[in-house]
């Protein structure tokens, strides 16, 4: 008998370009970046010691190119009220694979939800939430995980420090 296996397709914010090599001069630019996205043209191409213009050109083939995908803010989500953050598993029912983009793309809409991973392993996703308390958290897995019939297991896991990674390239 003959077995068809279905995989879920990738979500369409998924960039499929290939990705460009990076000289020097881009890595050293990606960094300055990540260490404040605010910089000036002009800053950014004296800290580089390039021109202006060939700061500007290299900034905008890196966005063209999917390299640099967006300029964001970080913001304390205590200021928002937010005072707990959580790590939460999902796995999915193995009938409901198919489901799996749509899941994602759900998730994209619930504000307690700041990011989240589709992985490969035991577990589908793994979504990093903030929350005002452990009541907030409880809702949303109740409201947005448990009562939906694709997803098989949660298990969350709460944040005591979330620290950020480097920012060397």
């Amino acid at each position: 008998m003959e077995r068809t296996v279905t995989y879920p397709t990738r979500p369409p914010s998924q960039d499929l370009r290939p990705v460009p090599e990076l000289d020097a001069l881009d890595r050293r630019l990606l960094g300055l970046l990540r260490q404040n996205s605010r910089m000036t043209n002009q800053a950014l191409s004296e800290a580089l010691g390039v021109a202006p213009s060939t700061c500007l050109a290299r900034m905008k083939g890196l966005q063209r190119s999917g390299v640099i995908r967006r300029f964001t803010v970080e913001v304390d989500p205590r200021a928002l009220g937010q005072n707990i953050e959580a790590l939460i598993s999902v796995r999915m029912r193995a009938g409901a694979r198919h489901l799996m983009a749509a899941f994602g793309e759900g998730l994209k809409k619930v504000p307690e939800v700041s990011q989240f991973f589709f992985l490969a392993g035991a577990d589908d996703f793994l979504i990093h939430v903030t929350a005002r308390d452990t009541d907030h958290i409880r809702q949303f897995v109740l409201e947005h995980l448990s009562s939906n019939p694709a997803v098989a297991a949660t298990q969350t896991s709460l944040v005591f420090e979330h620290v950020q990674g480097s920012d060397d390239l």
